[in-house]
């Protein structure tokens, strides 16, 4: 079972799966990432994710490449050590920031542009 809580704040929209993101529940998590692709900035928490498979990772790469092409910055905060290594040994943190707590991926998201 895949819950996913969608919260708006001044600074960014924050994206949560909370449960398993697998082939059975990965296409809620593609609608919630489609609902949200417009966001100027988002920030997607995995920190409720125990495991990610590669439909998972998949619509997280969808999702972000969705909200990219509409002119938005995204982040992604994971302190689970299995998806963090899962998302360096993909290469997906050199694709977008990934930061151990919500709050340091809000920082990277709300930091004013390098002038």
């Amino acid at each position: 079972m895949l819950e996913i809580e969608v919260d708006t704040t001044d600074g960014y929209t924050l994206c949560r799966p909370v449960g398993e993101l697998d082939a059975y529940t990965v296409s809620d998590f593609r609608e919630a990432l489609g609902q949200v692709a417009t966001a100027p900035r988002l920030l997607i928490d995995l920190s409720n994710v125990p495991f990610m498979d590669s439909a998972g990772l998949g619509a997280l790469i969808g999702g972000i490449r969705r909200t990219r092409e509409s002119g938005g910055d995204v982040a992604v905060a994971c302190g689970r050590p299995t998806l963090t290594r899962l998302l360096h040994t993909t290469g997906f943190d050199r694709i977008v920031p990934v930061e151990e707590t919500v709050e340091a991926a809000a920082a990277i998201l709300t930091a004013p542009p390098d002038a």
